[in-house]
């Protein structure tokens, strides 16, 4: 037998995502998933911290990518604008990343200990394009609105194109959300 198995990741992701919803988030074990898989546990611990991480792994460079996204944006965009080119950049690329999508959602909603993982996901993604838009001049309190409501778009967007895997692709939900704020904003 092979000793390294270049789909065992994506086995271990399929088989925690099929206990997740199965037995729900809390009732499947990691032993169970590697079990389904066909994999050892060692394999599980080379790939992920613990099952919370099958949900998570590589979101830890989600700020990075949303900050340089940002600082990549038209330096003539005002704040805002920058912010907007952003999301549907680093939102285009984290779209393409994240298999199981809708299935991955409903599994954290399921989950008040995952709702907490992706509000501290948020918040460090938040974080990080505030500084970028503080590098690009915004006063703190204004770079801390727009970054929160960027990410409120972003959430927006992604919520809805994994509802819709057919319909629109993410760009083009990140601009639907930015433009139905904006006309909830005028009279």
């Amino acid at each position: 037998m092979p000793r390294w198995d270049p789909e065992a990741k994506e086995r271990l992701r399929a088989a925690a995502l099929e206990l997740f919803a199965e037995h729900g988030y809390d009732n499947a074990t990691v032993t169970q998933i590697t079990e389904r898989a066909g994999l050892t546990r060692r394999t599980f611990s080379r790939y992920f911290a613990d099952k919370r991480d099958v949900l998570f792994a590589g979101s830890e460079r989600l700020p990075d990518a949303m900050a340089d996204a940002v600082r990549r944006a038209d330096p003539a965009l005002p704040p805002f604008q920058a912010v907007l080119a952003a999301m549907v950049d680093a939102g285009d690329l984290f779209a393409g990343l994240v298999s199981h999508a809708a299935q991955r959602r409903a599994i954290v909603a399921s989950s008040p200990e995952l709702q907490e993982r992706e509000r501290t996901k948020l918040a460090a993604v938040t974080a990080a394009v505030v500084e970028a838009l503080q590098e690009r001049g915004a006063t703190e309190s204004s770079a801390k609105m727009l970054a929160q409501v960027g990410i409120a778009i972003f959430q927006t967007a992604f919520e809805r194109w994994t509802e819709q895997p057919d319909g629109p692709d993410f760009a083009e939900q990140a601009r639907r959300a930015a433009d139905e704020l904006a006309a909830h904003l005028t009279p």
